[in-house]
């Protein structure tokens, strides 16, 4: 194993088990975690030789190495004040400056911000300032055995955990960077080891029945996103047997691949050209030669050494692997992943010695890709990361950590795939079996890939989180939690359709104003069509993505730009055994509805008169959709508005002839010209949720007619 500076800096000191020992012995184990880590750290930066090194950006979509060198720091102070678990900072400046870092949005997103970054030699003394507060706090902190995800203990892990990213996350930058600013210190070695590349073979995998995901009591520290449960059946399949290297790479370079559209995805062949790509981002050309950028040298091309890409040149390598192979060529899904990963049947903490180049225990470079074998492939695990074609999504169960609400759920964009099995610098949570990054597609790690001929499909997308906040907040109404004992709305209206129908028949039903689609669901339990309609498009295509993917993700918010990111699911509803494809969404207008919408045993129009431009217009025409004997139910808690209705459609809330007209009487008015009444109204309230503090609790009344 390597060994740094000092014996405790080894990669020997393993990430903690949370649930063995005693408090005061977990509470030395965490902190020899977190000293070993903070070294570490420390090592890495101690290449920077000149000021350029620090303070001059490697790529110009991140920060310089100056503020991730303070922003690892800073975290513990931040994340310990934001938990109230201390009460002053130690400088609030730095703490305010260096508090949150880059996603790279896009490469052709700029990002020209000028900061008045501090010293190098006042950054130093920050951290040993921190290293001393969060020592003691460790020592002196509440903690029970096993530590959960809502304890101190659980933040410091955090913390640390967070760190180990960005030790490899600034290697990367590091990398990125002229040698001249940089001092190889004899710290970080190279691998010696070079030779000839192996063949690149396909091998069969039986696939299978995986859950993915990891339970709440997992005995390792994860990020919010490891947990919970998925269910997959991958199909047989077959998987390189190594890594791509760079000598099989070249076979694509030389054949083009650079310069052939079809090869690359649009976004792909975007990015290629607007930043001119001709080549691996560490592959130096010098003459008639390819040499090598490790961290900290340049070395003659290691051709049996995997090949450093980005998503897009290993997606843009498997279309042209397929097109010379005649075989379905592509990256392996997460679950596919997994499959490989079963065969390994140790992970960090557990293993004595690490089985692939991983953990900093062998070299601070990549490797052979023959170098490591586990049963019938190599690199499992290590050496460079594997793109996955799986954009990073949260698993069922999924909850956001209230200490890090941000980590996670951006990602959850169909933008970020997610890269697998760690690198030689892979640390920590980076390092074991369940762990789950995900970066842009043109996002540089040490980070390669391995192929598979697979007949997966539908790899590429999933669903983003709803952030429209009209729609978000009616997800919430439909499917979200109930509020001060008020029951779900739309279930208690469908739930009064079905009781009113009897022995009626229930063949075709009408949910006009389905918004995000819960009563048009819930009405599919008895119907055998329903139509859903409404007139904003956003909330059909809302209740779209949830007929078609059982579920949609939303945000609401808790107080100004904070807020909660919730999943609303037919499952958790109980509407996952009904047959959604009877329900029909489409965007329409209530009083102008195609004629082809008639002939319903039911019309529910729930809270909707007093949100249309001509109410009178749609009640005079509405027994026309009905057949004899048919129900229209009403709702609404006629709240009349200028915006929606002009004042002179109002049916009722005003003076008609110097007399009061209220609703219910316009409604039996109009109505009964076609209509019987069929109960006395009653009253249905319900609660929509604005912020975590302001509520809108109101009472709609219901009316219920047949139609003659």
């Amino acid at each position: 194993m390597l060994n740094f500076v000092t014996a405790d800096m080894s990669s020997s000191v393993r990430m903690p088990l949370l649930n063995t020992g005693t408090p005061e012995s977990k509470r030395q184990e965490i902190l020899n975690y977190f000293s070993q880590t903070f070294d570490l750290y420390d090592s890495l930066f101690d290449v920077l030789d000149t000021d350029e090194a620090w303070y001059e950006k490697a790529i110009s979509l991140r920060h310089p190495l100056i503020f991730y060198y303070g922003h690892t720091a800073t975290f513990f102070v931040n994340k310990l004040m934001a938990a109230r678990l201390i009460d002053s900072r130690i400088d609030p400046d730095i703490e305010a400056m260096m508090a949150i870092g880059v996603d790279e949005m896009s490469w052709d997103d700029l990002d020209d911000s000028h900061y008045d970054w501090p010293s190098v030699d006042a950054l130093k003394a920050y951290r040993q300032k921190v290293r001393s507060m969060v020592s003691e706090f460790i020592m002196t902190m509440p903690l029970e055995i096993p530590v959960q995800w809502d304890s101190a203990g659980w933040l410091i892990l955090m913390g640390i955990e967070h760190e180990r990213i960005h030790l490899e996350t600034s290697s990367v930058l590091i990398r990125q960077l002229p040698l001249s600013w940089l001092n190889n210190n004899g710290r970080w070695p190279v691998c010696p080891e070079v030779g000839i590349a192996p063949e690149n073979t396909l091998v069969a995998l039986p696939g299978g029945k995986l859950k993915l995901g990891k339970p709440y009591d997992d005995p390792l520290y994860g990020w919010d996103n490891e947990y919970g449960l998925q269910e997959a059946d991958v199909a047989p399949f077959k998987a390189s047997e190594y890594l791509v290297s760079n000598d099989e790479y070249l076979t694509f370079l030389n054949a083009g691949g650079y310069d052939t559209e079809r090869w690359w995805t649009d976004e792909g062949w975007a990015w290629a050209t607007f930043v001119k790509a001709r080549h691996p981002e560490f592959w130096v050309r010098k003459e008639d030669r390819w040499c090598y950028r490790t961290l900290l040298e340049e070395i003659e091309m290691p051709w049996s050494w995997p090949v450093d890409v980005n998503c897009h040149e290993a997606q843009a390598f498997c279309r042209w692997k397929s097109e010379v192979t005649a075989k379905s060529i592509q990256l392996p899904s997460e679950a596919e992943w997994y499959c490989l990963r079963e065969q390994l049947d140790t992970d960090l903490p557990y293993w004595e010695q690490a089985p692939g180049n991983i953990n900093l225990e062998y070299w601070s470079s990549a490797c052979p890709v023959d170098r490591f074998r586990t049963g019938d492939f190599c690199d499992v695990i290590g050496n460079v990361w594997q793109w996955t074609s799986t954009p990073i999504d949260a698993y069922e169960g999924f909850r956001i950590h209230p200490y890090y609400d941000d980590f996670s759920t951006p990602t959850f964009d169909s933008k970020h795939n997610l890269i697998k099995g760690g690198c030689w610098i892979s640390t920590g949570n980076y390092g074991i079996k369940q762990s789950r990054y995900a970066f842009r597609r043109h996002f540089f790690q040490h980070a390669g890939f391995r192929y598979v001929e697979s007949t997966a499909s539908g790899r590429d997308t999933i669903n983003p989180y709803e952030t429209d906040a009209l729609v978000s907040q009616y997800l919430e109404f439909h499917f979200g939690q109930e509020y001060f004992g008020v029951s779900n709305y739309p279930e208690a209206c469908a739930a009064l359709c079905s009781g009113l129908m009897a022995n009626s028949p229930m063949t075709r039903a009408l949910d006009l104003g389905c918004s995000v689609g819960r009563s048009s669901f819930e009405l599919a339990r008895w119907f055998q069509h329903v139509d859903g309609i409404d007139f904003s498009a956003r909330f059909i295509s809302a209740a779209v993505e949830l007929q078609k993917n059982g579920k949609i993700r939303y945000f609401t918010p808790t107080e100004g730009e904070l807020g909660d990111f919730q999943v609303a699911s037919l499952k958790a509803t109980g509407l996952d055994d009904i047959d959604v494809n009877r329900i029909l969404f489409t965007q329409g207008d209530a009083c102008n509805l195609k004629p082809k919408y008639c002939d319903y045993d039911l019309v529910f129009a729930g809270n909707l008169i007093d949100r249309l431009g001509d109410p009178l217009l749609f009640l005079e025409s509405i027994h026309e959709r009905i057949r004899p004997g048919g129900l229209l139910v009403l709702t609404s808690p006629y709240t009349w508005l200028e915006e929606y209705t002009d004042k002179a459609n109002w049916l009722g809330g005003i003076r008609e002839n110097g007399e009061a007209l209220d609703t219910y009487s316009a409604l039996k008015r109009v109505l009964n010209q076609h209509f019987d009444e069929v109960q006395p109204a009653v009253d249905i309230p319900f609660v929509i949720r604005e912020t975590a503090r302001k509520y809108q609790h109101t009472v709609a009344q219901c009316t219920v007619w047949r139609c003659r």
